[in-house]
């Protein structure tokens, strides 16, 4: 089985460092998630992640990183950052979905929800920016877009689950808990994981994001932002969420 754990850098993401990592094929750490463990295998980070919160040289040595010479192409081919959010959760999510292959994608610590309370920590290392609720044109709706990303998961015979034990979460995939996940040893055991998806209404959605062709191949869609229109995005938004079957 070929699983793969994304870790963000929620309050959450601090479990990790209690867990025998050996049952999953592959760890991709988010942005400042790789100080909570030294057995990660990639860094994927966006173009304007400071440099100094990067890793040692010595540990990048011997270490995989993705930059967006990696992540573009992989994101550009599921269909670009405007359909897909242009935060790297997901963006984690669809290269880790090209490039790895896997037969589970779990989530650690990117449940993308943000405390009210100034002085309680946003991420595990204090309180931080909350990129994912910044004002974008691509993320109108976190839900949406992970319904997305799951449902080309699936179209991928890939699963997605979330390992978070929080409350709440924005992140609309299955959860289930570390135990439970390792028991699996069987591929037919992964229909299990799935939510019920309509599948005319994924059709239906993806027929309109090709219609719309609305794309920014380098990835800097904020350049060319104000050449689409919010309000057919949420209309493809809002075709995800429905498809989430009741």
């Amino acid at each position: 089985m070929n699983i793969v754990l994304i870790v963000g850098s929620a309050p959450d993401a601090v479990r990790i460092q209690s867990w025998d990592l050996s049952g999953f094929s592959s760890c991709v750490v988010i942005n400042n998630a790789w100080q909570l463990i030294e057995n990660w295998d990639y860094l994927i980070y966006p173009e304007d992640f400071p440099l100094d919160r990067l890793p040692p040289p010595q540990v990048l040595a011997q270490k995989k990183v993705i930059t967006a010479k990696e992540f573009v192409p992989e994101q550009n081919h599921f269909g670009g950052f405007i359909y897909a959010g242009g935060t790297m959760s997901f963006t984690a999510g669809y290269w880790a979905l090209g490039a790895l292959k896997p037969d589970v994608i779990a989530y650690l610590g990117c449940d993308m929800v943000y405390s009210k309370e100034t002085e309680n920590p946003t991420h595990f290392y204090g309180v931080g920016t909350p990129d994912p609720l910044r004002p974008d044109i691509t993320l109108q709706s976190l839900e949406a877009k992970s319904v997305r990303f799951m449902a080309v998961a699936q179209m991928n015979q890939c699963r997605i689950v979330n390992l978070s034990e929080l409350p709440e979460s924005r992140l609309l995939f299955p959860r289930i808990s570390l135990s439970e996940l390792m028991a699996i040893k069987d591929k037919n055991q992964l229909d299990n994981l799935e939510i019920g998806l309509d599948g005319n209404l994924i059709n239906q959605a993806l027929d309109v994001e090709e219609k719309l062709s609305y794309m920014a191949p380098s990835g800097r869609y904020w350049e060319v932002a104000d050449t689409f229109d919010p309000i057919k995005l949420r209309e493809i938004d809002s075709l995800w969420l429905s498809a989430v079957a009741e």
